[in-house]
């Protein structure tokens, strides 16, 4: 029987927003938000607990004014036809919540080595406040999915997606696949952002996160048939209630903006996550540096959704 890989939370402690990526030579690569917003890191290691000892390696620094300046939010790396891109969120110093996303390139066969090049923007429908891309391949195409506000619809973000012809420039339509209108997704902050896609037993899942990033932060999740046409909005249901939230038992609040993986042996699915082990938080939660990168195994119901459980709690010491 193929090792299972034991995992004892918190995975790696003050990155938030964490994106795990098992890549064909065996390594799992991680990045994250970092609590000084500053910049962007990669490390890689054999197991995901070991992600937690590997040692980081800068990839890419805040620009000292204008766009890219400040708050650097939610990388992802993705390895997309022979190259690394991350997709990542930026401010402006003199606008620090007014983000736009971009993207980084990094032709090597090592993400840690050589060097990453801007290639600029993600441009949309429209200037406004968008963040949290991300990026999957679904019969040949591949599609782009991310945050945004519509200046015509009240709140912070909706979710969008849209055809890409190279991996950092989409193609019109963007369609709106689903905007907080849940009690659960409008407390604080109207907010569905940080997608992250699953595919199995003939669906299309996009997990996601709501409301403020306090412990009311939770995930949901849509679904659409793999042979639907993805860039109609028909085709996505959404979950009525949370598919995974805090859990006063366990001391876990806040989860969410995750990312999905396999185990070592790739028989097991797993969730990668954020979240803190206190409700407290003094101050604006987005100043508080414990969201803790968390993961455990999750598994699937009968009817073929993701059943992902209850935040487990923290491993003792």
């Amino acid at each position: 029987m193929p090792k299972i890989e034991t995992l004892n939370n918190p995975i790696v402690e003050q990155r938030a927003d964490p994106w795990v990526y098992k890549h064909k030579d065996g390594y799992y690569y991680f990045t994250a938000s970092v609590p000084e917003y500053d910049r962007i890191e990669v490390r890689r290691a054999a197991t995901i607990q070991g992600l937690g000892e590997a040692e980081p390696v800068v990839a890419w620094r805040k620009h000292e004014e204008g766009p890219m300046s400040a708050n650097i939010w939610a990388p992802e790396i993705h390895y997309i036809d022979g190259k690394w891109y991350i997709y990542y969120a930026a401010a402006r110093a003199d606008e620090i919540f007014d983000h736009r996303m971009y993207v980084i390139e990094n032709d090597s066969v090592n993400p840690l080595e050589g060097t990453w090049v801007e290639k600029g923007q993600v441009v949309t429908g429209w200037e406004s406040f968008s963040l949290d891309a991300t990026t999957f391949e679904h019969k040949g195409q591949r599609y782009y999915v991310w945050a945004q506000r519509d200046p015509k619809i009240v709140g912070n973000s909706n979710l969008y997606i849209a055809k890409m012809v190279n991996p950092w420039t989409i193609e019109g339509p963007q369609v709106m696949i689903t905007k907080p209108e849940y009690d659960w997704e409008t407390i604080g902050f109207l907010v569905n952002e940080g997608a992250a896609v699953l595919k199995r037993n003939g669906k299309i899942f996009i997990s996601y996160s709501a409301s403020a990033t306090d412990d009311n932060y939770c995930m949901g999740l849509l679904s659409a048939d793999e042979n639907s046409d993805l860039l109609d909005p028909a085709s996505w249901k959404k979950t009525e209630t949370p598919v995974f939230q805090t859990n006063v038992e366990n001391s876990q609040y806040g989860p969410g903006h995750n990312s999905f993986t396999v185990s070592e042996d790739g028989n097991q699915d797993v969730l990668i996550y954020h979240a803190r082990n206190y409700r407290e938080i003094e101050g604006d939660p987005l100043w508080d540096p414990n969201r803790h990168t968390r993961a455990q195994v999750f598994t699937w119901n009968e009817d073929g959704t993701p059943n992902f459980g209850v935040p487990v709690a923290d491993a003792k010491e």
